[in-house]
């Protein structure tokens, strides 16, 4: 079972999430409350975690001044939020299996204009995969157990994300 839309928990958490970052900001602010709704979807029988990382990307997070590495680093965290939520939860009860999803937004939440429901972005396959390639490298080498291509709304944007996700060894 699939936790819930993490947006909906962070708000009813109190989460202010009206940045073009959305639910990704509060990796850099808040990541208390990114972990604390991965455990209230454990506690209501989740069984995989989609990380904070739909909207976390190299060009978004470089709009407020964040460099490379510590745009990796936020990558690498939303997948560690997850991991540390699902260790709690094997604590609490063990034999409960819980897996970590990566989330691979597309390109359209970048551009947070509500393209993603669209696609057609006037982008080749070759330039949607030198967009994704950086973002999906640097998740998988997070650690996350499958990769989840969250909301690719075109072939072509599809065929890139599958060549990109084939690249890392990990299920998607």
């Amino acid at each position: 079972m699939l936790d819930g839309g993490l947006s909906n928990q962070l708000e009813a958490q109190g989460c202010d999430l009206s940045d073009v970052l959305w639910s990704a900001r509060l990796l850099a602010d808040a990541p208390e409350q990114i972990e604390a709704a991965h455990l209230a979807y454990l506690r209501a029988g989740a069984r995989v975690l989609i990380t904070a990382s739909y909207q976390a990307t190299f060009e978004g997070f470089g709009r407020y001044g964040l460099d490379r590495a510590g745009t990796e680093a936020l990558f690498a965290r939303s997948v560690k939020l997850a991991r540390r939520a699902a260790d709690a939860a094997r604590r609490a009860g063990p034999g409960r299996e819980t897996w970590v999803a990566a989330s691979v937004g597309p390109y359209g939440a970048m551009l947070a204009d509500g393209s993603e429901y669209r696609g057609r972005y006037g982008l080749s396959i070759g330039e949607l995969e030198r967009f994704h390639r950086p973002r999906v490298a640097a998740l998988a080498a997070a650690g996350p157990d499958v990769l989840a291509l969250e909301t690719v709304p075109d072939l072509d944007e599809a065929e890139a994300l599958v060549r990109v996700a084939e690249e890392t060894g990990l299920p998607y």
